[in-house]
C-alpha cells in the first residue's frame, strides 16, 4: 500500500496551458498587414524583445514574439545544446564479437541507446534497426570511453490528415483516410486536425466529461496498431490529435498546447489555430492545425490571421526557441483561400477535363506565396486531385444550392524547414544536422461524403539524425510477477533527468490507446524501496487485479516534461495459482 493515508490521482497527463497573452484586437476598417510586415524581418535564435509601443497601429503587441528582434545571433550547434548528452558505446564480449558481422567489424564502434533497452528497440533510437541477440532484461552495462560513433540517420514515416467534417459523425470506415490498407506505407506517426466538429452545449458537456467521439474512433481504430494517443488540444470545432508509435513515446516531449481564437475580433475560437509543440528525438516540430476567414472577399483577413496565429505562439517562460526557430513546422487545415477571377462554368469544365493549370494561377494561396516572403518558406505538393470544397452532402456533386459557390482548394497542408543562418566573412555557415523532409504523397479522398469538404492526407518521410538515442528512465520488472504478491519495479535514470514527486509508473495492458488507461499506478516517492544514482526500487501492488492471459508493460511518466520517457518490454503476470501448482508438482514423486 502507499506510505500515505490518502491516494493521490494521477495528474492531469497532458500538458499546462499556459494562459494566452491576448491583445485587444480593435476592428479598423481594411485589416492591415503591420504585424505580417514585421514578422518578416527574418528569425533568429535571439530572444531580445522590442518593448510595447503605445499608439501603434498594429492590433497586437510589439512583445509578443522574439521575431521582431533586430539584433540576432547564430544558434548555437546542436552538440553544444544543454541536455543533449552524446553516449559512448559499451565494450563488446568476446561472443559479441564473434557474433558481429563484417560490416560491425570494420565500423569498430556502436550506438548506445540506454543501460537497458526496453521498448522493443535495441542499440537505436529508431524501430527497425537491428537487436543484440541474447541481451538479458535487467543486466547492466558498463559505458566505455571510447569515442562514440557517428549517429546514423532514421527515418519517420508520419501521415497528415486535414478534414472540414461539417459537425458530422465518424463514419463506419476509414481505412483510407488512414492508409490501413496499404501495405507499402509503414507509418510511424499520425497527425490529425479536423475542423467544424460538432460545438453545441450538449456536445461540448460530453465531450468535456468524455472522449469526443472522433478522438475515441481514432485510438480505436489505431490502437491495435500500437498507436498510442500522445497528445491532443481542442478549441471549439477546431480538433489536432498526435498518434506515434508506442516504441517513439520516450522520444517525444510535448512541450506545450495552445489555443488561438481569431473570431469576434480575437475573442471567439469558431476560426482560429490550435497548436502542439514537441521535441522529437531532440529537434523541435511545431503542428498547427487552423480554421481561417471564409468567403472570396476575405483574402486579407485570411493573412492577417495566419499572422496572429504565427505571432501568439510565444513560449515565454520556456526553454523553447522561436516557431520560427524550430526545426520543422507542419501547418494545415481549412484555409479557406479561393479561386479568383475565373466564373463558375469555367472553373467546373475545367475540373471536369482536370485541367488544374490555369486554376492555380488564381489560387489565393498560391498568389500570396509568389508576393509574401513569409508564405514563400512554407512548401506545398502539387494540387493534382480536384478542388475539396464545396461539395453536397453525402454526394460527389459541387454545390447546387442557390448560392452555387464556385469550387476552391480550400484545404491545404503546408510545411517549413527551419532557415539556416546566412553565411558571412564573420559568422560562417553552421553545419545543420541531417534534418529533411520529403513528401510522399499529397491528395485527397473523395469517397467521404459526410460533408460538404473532402479530406485531404500527406504523407511525408522524415529523415533525421537522432539527437536523443537513449530514453530518460530505463524500467526493469523484477523477479516473478503473480497476482498474489507486491511487484518490485527497478529503474535507472540518465544523470540529465530531473525527477519529480509527481512522477508516477503506470501498469498497462499492451494495447493501450492513452496514457491514461493504466490498469494500477505507482508514486516513485511513495512507494520507494530503495533509491541510488544508479538504481531506484519501488513497488506496486497488483492484488486486486483480475487475472487475466494479456501481456502488460510499465510506463514511467515525468511531470515536468508532460511525456513518458521510459517503458518496459512486454510481460505477463501469472495467476494466483501458478507458484501453488508448480510447487505440487515438484512434491510428486518422480517415477
Amino acid at each position: 500500500m502507499p506510505a500515505r493515508a490518502w491516494r493521490r490521482l494521477p495528474p492531469e497527463v497532458g500538458p499546462s496551458r499556459p494562459a494566452s497573452r491576448r491583445a485587444a484586437w480593435e476592428p479598423r476598417g481594411r485589416p492591415r498587414r503591420r504585424v505580417g510586415r514585421l514578422l518578416r524581418r527574418g528569425s533568429g535564435d535571439a530572444k531580445t524583445r522590442l518593448p510595447d509601443v503605445p499608439g501603434s497601429l498594429s492590433p497586437f503587441p510589439l512583445s509578443l514574439s522574439p521575431l521582431r528582434a533586430r539584433g540576432r545571433v547564430p544558434p548555437l550547434p546542436r552538440a553544444h545544446h544543454p541536455g543533449h548528452s552524446v553516449c559512448s558505446a559499451p565494450p563488446l564480449t568476446e561472443a559479441e564479437a564473434e557474433g558481429q558481422n563484417p560490416e560491425e567489424k570494420q565500423a569498430g564502434e556502436r550506438e548506445l541507446t540506454g543501460t537497458c533497452c526496453l521498448t522493443g528497440i535495441h542499440r537505436a533510437g529508431l524501430a527497425g534497426a537491428g537487436s543484440r541477440p541474447g541481451h538479458r532484461v535487467g543486466m547492466m552495462e558498463a559505458v566505455s570511453p571510447r569515442k562514440p560513433t557517428e549517429p546514423r540517420v532514421s527515418q519517420l514515416s508520419m501521415h497528415v490528415v486535414t478534414w472540414n467534417v461539417a459537425s458530422a459523425a465518424p463514419p463506419l470506415d476509414l481505412s483510407d483516410l488512414l492508409q490501413l490498407n496499404n501495405q507499402s506505407v509503414n507509418l510511424d506517426m499520425y497527425i490529425i486536425g479536423l475542423q467544424e466538429m460538432n460545438s453545441g452545449i450538449m456536445s461540448f458537456l460530453s465531450d468535456t466529461a468524455f472522449e469526443d467521439p472522433w478522438s475515441s474512433f481514432f485510438m480505436d481504430v489505431l490502437s491495435p496498431l500500437s498507436f498510442i494517443k500522445v497528445s491532443s488540444v481542442r478549441m471549439q470545432g477546431l480538433l489536432l490529435l498526435v498518434f506515434a508509435k508506442l516504441q517513439h513515446l520516450p522520444f517525444i516531449q510535448i512541450l506545450s498546447t495552445k489555443s488561438t481564437p481569431t473570431g469576434l475580433f480575437g475573442y471567439w475560437g469558431n476560426k482560429g489555430g490550435v497548436d502542439i509543440c514537441l521535441k522529437l528525438y531532440g529537434y523541435y516540430v511545431s503542428i498547427i492545425n487552423c480554421h481561417l476567414p471564409p468567403h472570396m472577399d476575405n483574402n486579407d483577413q485570411r493573412l492577417e490571421h495566419f499572422d496572429r496565429i504565427l505571432e501568439m505562439q510565444n513560449f515565454e517562460g520556456h526553454d523553447i526557441p522561436n516557431i520560427l526557430d524550430h526545426d520543422l513546422i507542419l501547418w494545415f487545415g481549412d484555409m479557406n483561400f479561393r479561386i479568383e477571377d475565373f466564373g463558375l462554368h469555367f472553373v467546373r469544365e475545367s475540373i471536369k477535363y482536370r485541367y488544374y493549370s490555369d486554376l492555380w494561377e488564381k489560387d489565393q494561396l498560391s498568389i500570396a506565396k509568389r508576393h509574401d516572403p513569409l508564405l514563400r518558406q512554407f512548401q506545398e505538393g502539387p494540387l493534382l486531385f480536384p478542388p475539396t470544397y464545396k461539395f453536397d452532402k453525402n454526394s460527389d456533386n459541387y454545390d447546387t444550392s442557390e448560392k452555387k459557390r464556385k469550387p476552391a482548394w480550400t484545404d491545404r497542408i503546408l510545411w517549413r524547414l527551419k532557415q539556416q543562418p546566412q553565411a558571412s566573412s564573420h559568422t560562417p555557415r553552421l553545419p545543420a544536422p541531417h534534418f529533411a523532409l520529403s513528401l510522399r504523397s499529397y491528395v485527397s479522398h473523395m469517397m467521404y461524403s459526410i460533408s460538404d469538404h473532402k479530406p485531404v492526407t500527406s504523407t511525408f518521410d522524415l529523415e533525421l539524425k537522432p539527437l536523443v538515442s537513449a530514453p530518460l528512465i530505463t524500467l526493469m520488472p523484477e523477479g516473478l510477477w503473480t497476482m498474489e504478491n507486491n511487484m518490485l519495479i527497478s529503474y535507472s535514470l540518465t544523470p540529465e533527468f530531473l525527477r519529480s514527486a509527481w512522477d508516477w509508473i503506470g501498469l498497462y495492458k499492451v494495447g493501450l490507446r492513452h496514457i491514461n488507461d493504466y490498469v494500477s499506478y505507482v508514486w516513485v516517492r511513495d512507494n520507494q524501496v530503495s533509491f541510488s544514482d544508479q538504481l531506484n526500487q519501488v513497488y506496486i501492488d497488483i492484488s486486486d487485479m483480475p487475472e487475466t492471459e494479456d501481456q502488460f508493460l510499465l510506463c514511467y511518466y515525468s511531470n515536468n516534461l508532460h511525456s513518458v520517457v521510459g517503458i518496459s518490454k512486454p510481460f505477463k503476470i501469472q495467476p494466483r495459482s501458478f507458484l501453488g501448482e508448480d510447487l505440487l508438482d515438484e512434491a510428486q514423486p518422480q517415477f
